[in-house]
C-alpha cells in the first residue's frame, strides 16, 4: 500500500508537539509540506524532520492531487475556512479543537463534510485517552449504575495563555478559557456518557483578572512568545454553567485564573451503584460498597500516547472510510453546547436547545 501524503497546515505548538511527531512515527505516511504564514516556522519544520517542502499558503497544498489528507493545526479562526476549502479540494481533514469559534462555524464545516464525504475529524484528543476509554468502558457495562450527575472542574490560579494575543482576542479565538480548556473536559462528558444531547444550558463567563494586562501577575504562561501586552483581552477568563441533558445533569466550573492557588482539574462522574473522579491527564479512582463495605480502587493499566492513536486512527480512516469517535457528528454536541453557555452569559437566561 502507497503511503498516505499528508500536509500540516500551521506549524506551531500543537503541530510540534502533536500532530508532526505523531505523523512522523507512522509508517504509513509521509508529510509532504508545512505550511505556515510565518515562512521561519515552515522552514524550521522541514529542517527539524528532514521531510517536506515549507510553504506560506495553504491553497498550494490544496492544488497538489497527490496530497490525500491535511492537519489543520492553525488559530481557531482560521479552522473553518482551511477545513472547508480542504474538504472541497478532495482531502480529507484532521482540523483542531475547538472545530470552530462558534456553532454556527461548526455547522458549516459539517455540512460541506456531509457534501463531500471525506472525514472532516476534529482533534478531541481525548476519546484516545486509555484513562478516558476505561472509564467509558465501565459506565457502558453498568459498574457505576444510573450516572445521574457529572461535576467537572478545570480550575487554574493564574495560567491565562499568551496574553494580549490570539489566544485571548475573541475575534481569532472565540472564546478563552471555556473554549479552550473546558472543550475537552465537556467533551470528555460527552464521549464516556454515550454523546447525550444537552437539553437546557445555564451558564456565566466571566472577564475579569486578564482585563488589566499590564499589571497581571503569573507564575507561567503557556504560549508567552505570543503575548503582547498592548494586544487584545476580550475573552472569559472563568466560566460556570449547569447542563440538563437528555441523560446526566453537568455542573461545570473552570477557570484559565482565579484568586485561588490550588488547581483542580478533575471530572467527577457520580452514579447510584459507584462513583468515578478522573484526574484530567492521569488515572483515575472508583467509589462504592461491596457486601455491606465500602470500598475503592485506583486501576492500574497501560497507558497508550493519545495524540499518537488520534493520528493513527485517523490515518486508518483516510485508508479505509471508516469513522470514528473524533468525527465532526459527535464533535459538533459539544460546540453546540458550549455556544449555549455563552449565549446565556449573554443573555442572562437559561437557554433551550431542540433538536
Amino acid at each position: 500500500m502507497s503511503k498516505i501524503k499528508v500536509a500540516v497546515i500551521g506549524c506551531g505548538c500543537i503541530a510540534n508537539g502533536a500532530h508532526i511527531p505523531a505523523y512522523m512515527n507512522n509508517s504509513d505516511v509521509e508529510i509532504k509540506y508545512f505550511c505556515d504564514i510565518i515562512p521561519e516556522r515552515a522552514e524550521e519544520a522541514v529542517a527539524k524532520n528532514g521531510c517536506g517542502i515549507a510553504v506560506t499558503d495553504y491553497h498550494e497544498v490544496l492544488a497538489d492531487p497527490e496530497v490525500d489528507a491535511v492537519s489543520v493545526c492553525t488559530p481557531n479562526r482560521a479552522h473553518p475556512v482551511i477545513t472547508m476549502d480542504a474538504l472541497r479540494a478532495g482531502k480529507h481533514v484532521l482540523c483542531e479543537k475547538p472545530a470552530a469559534r462558534t456553532y454556527a462555524e461548526a455547522l458549516e464545516m459539517q455540512k460541506v463534510q456531509h457534501e463531500t464525504g471525506k472525514v472532516l475529524n476534529i482533534g478531541v484528543v481525548n476519546r484516545f485517552n486509555t484513562a478516558v476509554n476505561e472509564i467509558r468502558k465501565r459506565i457502558a457495562a453498568g459498574e457505576l449504575g444510573n450516572v445521574y450527575h457529572i461535576y467537572v472542574s478545570f480550575r487554574a490560579h493564574r495560567s491565562i495563555p499568551g496574553l494580549g494575543g490570539a489566544f485571548t482576542t475573541k475575534e481569532i479565538a472565540g472564546g478563552g478559557a471555556l473554549i479552550d480548556w473546558g472543550v475537552h473536559y465537556l467533551d470528555i462528558v460527552m464521549y464516556c456518557t454515550g454523546d447525550p444531547k444537552p437539553v437546557t444550558v445555564s451558564g456565566q463567563a466571566f472577564s475579569v483578572l486578564g482585563v488589566d494586562m499590564k499589571n497581571y501577575v503569573y507564575n507561567g504562561m503557556w504560549s508567552e512568545n505570543t503575548k503582547d501586552l498592548n494586544g487584545t483581552y476580550d475573552v472569559d477568563d472563568s466560566v460556570t454553567g449547569f447542563v440538563r441533558t437528555e441523560g446526566p445533569t453537568i455542573t461545570l466550573n473552570g477557570a484559565w485564573a482565579q484568586n485561588i492557588g490550588i488547581p483542580e482539574a478533575y471530572i467527577d462522574f457520580l452514579g447510584d451503584k459507584a462513583g468515578i473522579r478522573l484526574n484530567y491527564g492521569g488515572n483515575f479512582t472508583i467509589w462504592g460498597t461491596k457486601d455491606g463495605q465500602l470500598w475503592q480502587d485506583t486501576p492500574e493499566y497501560e497507558s497508550v500516547h493519545m495524540f499518537q492513536e488520534e493520528i493513527d486512527s485517523f490515518v486508518r480512516c483516510v485508508q479505509t472510510g471508516d469513522r470514528n469517535a473524533a468525527h465532526i457528528d459527535q464533535a459538533i454536541i459539544t460546540a453546540r453546547m458550549m455556544q449555549a453557555i455563552y449565549d446565556s452569559s449573554e443573555q442572562k437566561r437559561e437557554i433551550t436547545l431542540e433538536w
